[in-house]
């Protein structure tokens, strides 16, 4: 079994300074006059993420880093409704043509994160549309750079009208979404809403794949055993060319009573995690894990030391891929 270990859009060990997530904000862009001067810092601040990535991704390369969470934010306000699209594609194609073949070459997974906006099964038509719009540029960044495997993972979304009237919504929006957009989103439960159960139902109906986040899991279930789940939500990915995909992450303060913290802690809790590796080794299946904590790759290098230390029967394929026999 080989589980892969990735992390989120900023990399600590780079530094703040090495960002693909700066952006220009619709207030600063109104306040700029000419539309020639206000086109040329979107183009500066576009190129400039499109650099750090370039930069971030040789790291993760020199680093055997296979798996790596996009910002959503590479393209700035390209999705604003007064702004829209400023022809980035055509200005940036060498440059996405160029991040898809060091994907390729290094074999890299990365994929995004939409943010909460997005939301599929709102009530209001105009969020709908407007969550098509975004995805639809996240979806032609993965055209751009010619990489086939990008996914785009999303939460099922609200529960206004009560989750069996909200979830139909979810369907029914779905049906009705670019085949470009439903080949690429994959669904995860979320620390307060739908929980891993009714996520898997849902996915299992629209025969797409499930990201399994054992933290949200964590915080938010009706008494289900997740390793019950476990192969059901493996099976969702039977179709797609990818080792299944989940997320872990250690709740920032752990003596809560009665629940469990929703909010990220700065590194990962390894007896959890090597707990958590035990249950997946049942299944005898390769997994991408992507780990949700403040300090990114920082705490990814110190999650392998501690594993080095506490179990020696593991043993790594390279810094970064975990074998477990």
């Amino acid at each position: 079994m080989r589980v892969r270990l990735g992390y989120v859009a900023i990399s600590n060990v780079l530094g703040k300074k090495i960002t693909s997530s700066s952006n220009v904000t619709f207030t600063n862009y109104n306040k700029i006059l000419s539309r020639e001067k206000k086109l040329e810092k979107l183009q500066q601040v576009g190129l400039s993420n499109l650099k750090a990535l370039e930069e971030i991704l040789k790291y993760n390369i020199k680093n055997n880093i296979h798996f790596y969470r996009l910002t959503s934010a590479l393209m700035p306000l390209v999705t604003h409704p007064d702004v829209g699209y400023w022809g980035h594609r055509e200005l940036f194609k060498k440059d996405f043509e160029y991040i898809g073949k060091l994907l390729k070459d290094s074999d890299m997974r990365v994929d995004t994160h939409p943010d909460e906006f997005n939301v599929i099964n709102s009530n209001n038509p105009k969020v709908v549309e407007n969550t098509l719009s975004n995805l639809t540029r996240q979806v032609e960044w993965f055209e751009d750079m010619d990489y086939k495997e990008g996914k785009m993972v999303l939460h099922v979304g609200g529960a206004t009208g009560g989750k069996e009237a909200a979830l139909d919504r979810f369907i029914n929006n779905f049906r009705n979404f670019p085949q470009k957009i439903k080949e690429r989103l994959i669904l995860e439960n979320d620390d307060k809403t739908y929980t891993a159960k009714e996520t898997l139902d849902l996915c299992k109906s629209l025969n797409i794949p499930m990201v399994l986040d054992i933290h949200h899991h964590n915080c938010n279930n009706n008494g289900e055993n997740i390793e019950d789940m476990l192969e059901d939500i493996l099976n969702t990915w039977k179709n797609e060319n990818l080792p299944p995909k989940m997320h872990f992450s250690s709740p920032k303060n752990e003596n809560l009573e009665g629940r469990v913290d929703r909010k990220h802690a700065d590194f990962i809790n390894s007896y959890d995690f090597i707990s958590f590796i035990e249950i997946l080794k049942k299944f005898h299946k390769d997994i991408d894990i992507m780990l949700e904590c403040k300090e990114k790759d920082v705490a990814l290098f110190k999650l392998v030391d501690d594993i080095k230390e506490i179990n020696s029967q593991y043993h790594w394929e390279d810094e970064t891929t975990l074998i477990v026999e």
